[in-house]
């Protein structure tokens, strides 16, 4: 009895290592906290592939004069982004000394590496300029024939819906918001849900086993601290996103 207890265990314990090793970690904002790095730096983003992250995020904006460039914040250096000239954004210093990147530079250096790109659309107040931000994403990600390299993220339903019906087939469209269930994502075309942690532990503790049931991914964000990490490996996430990839790929190999 003993030893049909041991093998249990020591199946149970094969199963565990083989899910935690099909998660896949994405560097929120690249791999910035490392030296010479900065959050949506070039920099992160090979930093992020030279530690062999599955995904690294960034985050795009389209300025007033229709040009998409890399940046979390709405506003740099007193710019509101979407209502200001390309070349005022772009004269911005990141803190690593790099400039604000356009999204051309960012795909560039992208396409010399191996890592996914994790694109998100920042939600944009004027709805007409955010579809057309999505058409020229699209366009910009085709000619630099990425593909089949590029997830797509936003909080904005909107953009959400767009890029579901404009996708080519196969590429994976993900929800950040946390206010559409399983069944709605699944009914507009959506790969899964990309939620706060807390909307699956807190709000929706049923909605990681829903979404799996209708063949959909689960991506949690910003997991950095370590037991919230391991929430998420035990709970059965596909991708964890993460300001601490390191911390992540080592508990990961235990």
């Amino acid at each position: 009895m003993k030893k049909l207890s041991l093998i249990a265990l020591a199946l149970l314990m094969s199963v565990a290592s083989a899910m935690a090793g099909d998660i896949k970690v994405v560097a929120h904002r690249g791999y910035w906290k490392t030296a010479g790095s900065a959050q949506n730096s070039i920099r992160a983003l090979v930093k992020a592939d030279s530690i062999g992250c599955y995904g690294s995020e960034f985050d795009v904006w389209l300025t007033a004069d229709n040009k998409l460039v890399v940046n979390h914040d709405n506003s740099i250096g007193g710019f509101v982004i979407e209502t200001s000239k390309a070349s005022d954004v772009l004269r911005q210093k990141l803190s690593n000394g790099e400039h604000v990147p356009t999204l051309d530079a960012y795909l560039a250096a992208a396409k010399k590496l191996k890592t996914r790109l994790v694109f998100e659309l920042k939600p944009h107040k004027d709805k007409a300029h955010e579809l057309k931000a999505v058409k020229m994403v699209l366009a910009r990600v085709k000619k630099f024939g990425l593909e089949d390299r590029v997830d797509y993220i936003t909080f904005s339903r909107n953009a959400f819906v767009a890029f579901c019906r404009q996708v080519p087939k196969g590429t994976p469209v993900y929800y950040l918001n946390g206010d559409l269930s399983p069944e709605d994502i699944k009914k507009l075309g959506g790969a899964g849900a990309d939620y706060h942690i807390d909307v699956f532990r807190k709000q929706h503790p049923d909605w990681i086993k829903k979404l799996h049931d209708l063949g959909l991914k689960v991506n949690i964000w910003t997991v950095n601290k370590p037991a919230d990490l391991q929430w998420c490996i035990d709970n059965g996430a596909d991708f964890i996103t993460t300001n601490e990839p390191e911390l992540l790929q080592k508990m990961l190999k235990k």
